[in-house]
């Protein structure tokens, strides 16, 4: 094995697990306006409720991403997922969480 190969194949890892962290993020943000919209008082968002959510906030909207999220909620309260445990939220979609932040190094001047 070769240091070149053994360099490439960690890289790859690395980008690997940065997209999935990356898209672990990005799906939270779906199921986190979906739920914004339950504290509102909707108990049964639709894509264009959670679209009007993130749009309000600035994000730009896949989707594919918000019909996933409505996919995966139909016939499921909220509250009762909450009460059984976030587990339950991660089969939401997107992946878990991921590593630490990186250091930050010393200290401000």
């Amino acid at each position: 094995s070769s240091h070149f190969g053994s360099s490439l194949v960690g890289r790859n890892a690395k980008r690997s697990e940065q997209r999935r962290q990356q898209s672990g993020a990005m799906a939270m943000k779906y199921l986190g306006a979906y739920l914004m919209a339950v504290i509102g008082g909707n108990e049964s968002p639709s894509e264009k409720d959670i679209t009007a959510i993130l749009e309000a906030g600035g994000i730009e909207v896949e989707a594919s991403m918000v019909a996933s999220v409505i996919e995966r909620m139909s016939g499921k309260q909220a509250h009762e997922l909450i009460a059984e445990g976030h587990g339950k939220f991660a089969a939401c979609g997107g992946g878990g969480g991921g590593g630490g932040v990186g250091g930050g190094g010393g200290a401000a001047p």
